[in-house]
């Protein structure tokens, strides 16, 4: 029978199918590795390989449910769901929550994983009892499995949390908030918009998104147009999309114009292409012919397709026809397809002898879509 050994276990993970890592057993049952064989295998193996098997215990490979600050360190992957529940045995419980407060990160990250597959009460009493220890980084994790769990018992504790001296409590509680969906975090949340720490404030707006609140809408708007820090406006424009917020529209079309980061300017372009209102369609014309990143022109080709109004035909087939990227070349041919013109432009159809072979791809596709004879 396969065990993890001392070459540790993000190791095997990497040999192992992902369902061995994923099938961890409770003590005495089964044939998989055991949870305590897991955790005592975890001790000193390096943060990259441990995040590997962190992935798999999680969500499988390509999964992530990352706190904004995990023992491994900040993660920047916070939108994934735990879809793998399984029982633990209470003493294999009370070890993985004896084993939150470990010197070893990697003990610490898979532990908290591993309580985060388990929803019994004594878990969700053990992590909330954990949110105030004196330890700052224990009171991190323990948010951090609470959000994983997602139990609406936690909810006041977190708010609290919300408010904690440590930065990395704070933005794990505002996190485990945004997933548990309860109305009564929306206050908290707003209120920690204006936290002194950007990953405190990325981490409320992000939670926002998920709360379903229109009164967020000013607050993220204001965020929007005046956060110092790109990656808190960044998902503060996310979450404007999220919470389907029409008005919101003359404010992502000023920052996708005039905002200096263009990862901004970019979801800036993703959430007017998520939100209905041909209004934003010059803006959106403008930003694909002339911005100078080709994520942005890309990103706003796309939002014109979603809108699929037949007033943007021109303007995509000038792009398909000049843009330098093939990428932007490629998504305003798609985009063309999807506005259901009756007649083809002529830069779509010169576009059958682009020398990329996915605009040629994406050319033809759209023709057929849009079904003009002269084509054939």
């Amino acid at each position: 029978m396969l065990r993890f050994t001392g070459i540790g276990i993000a190791l095997l993970a990497a040999a192992w199918p992902m369902a061995s890592v994923s099938n961890i057993k409770s003590s005495g049952e089964g044939t998989g590795p055991s949870i305590r064989e897991v955790i005592n295998a975890a001790h000193g193996v390096p943060a990259a390989l441990c995040g590997m098997a962190a992935s798999a215990i999680s969500n499988g490979w390509g999964g992530w449910s990352d706190a904004p600050v995990t023992p491994l360190g900040p993660s920047g992957r916070w939108s994934s769901r735990v879809t793998r529940r399984n029982e633990t045995s209470p003493e294999d419980g009370r070890f993985l929550l004896d084993s939150l407060a470990a010197s070893d990160n990697c003990v610490r990250e898979l532990a908290v994983r591993l309580l985060g597959r388990n929803q019994s009460d004594e878990i969700v009493t053990g992590l909330l009892h954990r949110l105030s220890a004196a330890d700052s980084s224990l009171r991190a994790v323990a948010a951090f499995g609470l959000g994983l769990l997602e139990p609406k018992s936690a909810v006041d504790g977190l708010v609290r949390s919300i408010r904690d001296g440590s930065t990395g409590t704070r933005a794990n509680s505002a996190w485990a908030l945004g997933r548990i969906g309860d109305g009564r975090a929306v206050g908290p949340a707003k209120g920690a918009l204006t936290d002194a720490s950007p990953l405190v404030r990325e981490a409320a707006a992000n939670a926002l998104g998920r709360l379903d609140s229109a009164s967020a809408v000013p607050a993220l708007l204001k965020v929007l147009r005046q956060d110092d820090t790109p990656s808190v406006r960044r998902v503060a424009a996310w979450a404007v999309a999220e919470l389907d917020a029409k008005e919101g529209i003359p404010d992502l079309i000023t920052v996708m114009k005039s905002d200096k980061d263009p990862t901004v300017r970019e979801m800036c372009a993703w959430a007017l292409g998520n939100l209905d209102g041909s209004s934003a369609d010059q803006a959106l014309l403008s930003a694909a012919r002339s911005d100078a990143e080709v994520q942005v022109r890309e990103t706003a080709v796309w939002a014109l397709g979603q809108h699929g109004e037949q007033s943007s035909a021109e303007g995509l087939a000038q792009i398909v026809s000049s843009d330098k990227e093939p990428r932007v070349r490629a998504t305003a041919a798609w985009a063309l397809g999807q506005i259901g013109a009756e007649k083809a432009p002529k830069g779509l159809t010169d576009a059958l002898g682009d020398t990329d072979d996915a605009v040629r791809e994406k050319a033809a596709w759209a023709l057929g879509q849009i079904g003009d004879e002269s084509a054939v």
